[in-house]
């Protein structure tokens, strides 16, 4: 179901807000318990709110405007939205964090006439429930000051939860106890990084700060290592064979997955026909797969300074879909008919197989 047809349906009703039986009916739906998880999933996002008496509305019909919300270092912060930002002033957060999905009502008398100005009046959704940053101790325990300034406040950790922790240390902390008013938040340590300075731990630092899925599940980790490492004649048949076609692959010299490749001959015509080859990661992760969906997660492979995290286990991305010299892969082509103007005037896009004749570097090129 799209939000689409429920906001519709809100839009135009008339009267008391309909409560989940009266959208159930309106919207002919045959599923009543995933229907309702479906409001909740929209509740949770601030796309759909609750009226008093049992209702459902949308944010504003009753007066709300809800999204993400960016907070500057400063203290104050934007709720980010398709037309104009609305400003919230430092003392209108009530709790909120960079990055926390909020519902924000709108101040009729702002200070700026000519800006929209809001204040947070309920936390949708936390952004985030982990902070990396530095310890500095004090005699209950210690305060985790956040490497991401825009965070709003340091982050109380009693003595029993520092596990060890030190003064200067970088840590990663997990919340257990959200701020109310002018308190901080509570925290416990789950990481200590290391001492800022020391060899790897400023990237580690990203890693965990930006919440970087870094290790694989078990359960990922095995469906990967099933699939076969050579490819059967059954998997190739009814495909496009360009196997005995010069195909090459260009990279970074330091590149580990070859994802893309081309080939380019002439025709019986004079013109160009232009291969461009993908590796065919559909045909092994398959839709709902457990490693679709870790792959939903991280969705794309994350190159940092001296490593990459890549989308999918090393079995796959480094190994049967990374198109490497000398052997056959099972591609994606779309293969292109360019004349001398530069004019595509035929083109195939088909499943295929390849098999790489050189892994070329740019500078090479």
């Amino acid at each position: 179901m799209s939000f689409e047809k429920i906001e519709y349906i809100l839009r135009d009703w008339e009267g008391k807000m309909p409560d989940e039986g009266q959208l159930y009916h309106a919207l002919e739906r045959d599923d009543p318990a995933a229907f309702y998880d479906e409001l909740l999933a929209y509740e949770e996002q601030g796309m759909l709110l609750r009226t008093k008496k049992g209702g459902w509305a949308l944010p504003w019909q009753l007066g709300y405007l809800s999204g993400k919300l960016q907070r500057h270092e400063k203290g104050f912060g934007f709720l980010l939205q398709e037309g104009e930002d609305v400003f919230i002033p430092a003392g209108m957060m009530n709790g909120a964090m960079n990055g926390d999905t909020v519902l924000v009502r709108l101040n009729p008398k702002p200070r700026d006439k000519n800006k929209k100005e809001g204040t947070v009046e309920a936390i949708l959704k936390r952004g985030r429930d982990t902070v990396v940053g530095i310890v500095e101790t004090i005699p209950s325990g210690a305060f985790v000051v956040p490497d991401d300034k825009r965070w709003g406040m340091d982050v109380f950790v009693p003595r029993d939860r520092m596990q060890g922790a030190e003064a200067g240390q970088k840590v990663l902390v997990s919340i257990i106890k959200w701020p109310e008013g002018q308190r901080s938040p509570t925290g416990r340590v789950e990481l200590i990084l290391g001492n800022p300075g020391d060899k790897g731990v400023d990237i580690l630092s990203i890693i965990k700060d930006m919440n970087l899925r870094d290790t694989f599940p078990k359960k990922v980790l095995q469906e990967a290592d099933n699939i076969p490492h050579d490819i059967p004649e059954s998997a190739i048949e009814g495909r496009i064979d360009l196997r005995d076609h010069i195909v090459l692959t260009i990279d970074g010299a330091d590149a580990k997955d070859l994802d893309d490749a081309i080939s380019i001959e002439m025709t019986d015509r004079g013109n160009f026909r232009l291969g461009v080859h993908i590796a065919d990661v559909s045909h092994y992760v398959k839709t709902g797969s457990p490693l679709d969906e870790e792959a939903k997660k991280r969705a794309t492979s994350v190159y940092l300074i001296d490593r990459v995290i890549p989308m999918l286990p090393e079995a796959l991305s480094n190994g049967i879909c990374s198109l490497h010299g000398g052997v056959t892969r099972l591609t994606l082509s779309c293969i292109m008919e360019i004349n001398m103007k530069g004019e595509v005037v035929d083109f195939e896009v088909g499943d295929s197989v390849i098999k790489n004749c050189a892994r070329l570097t740019y500078d090479e090129v």
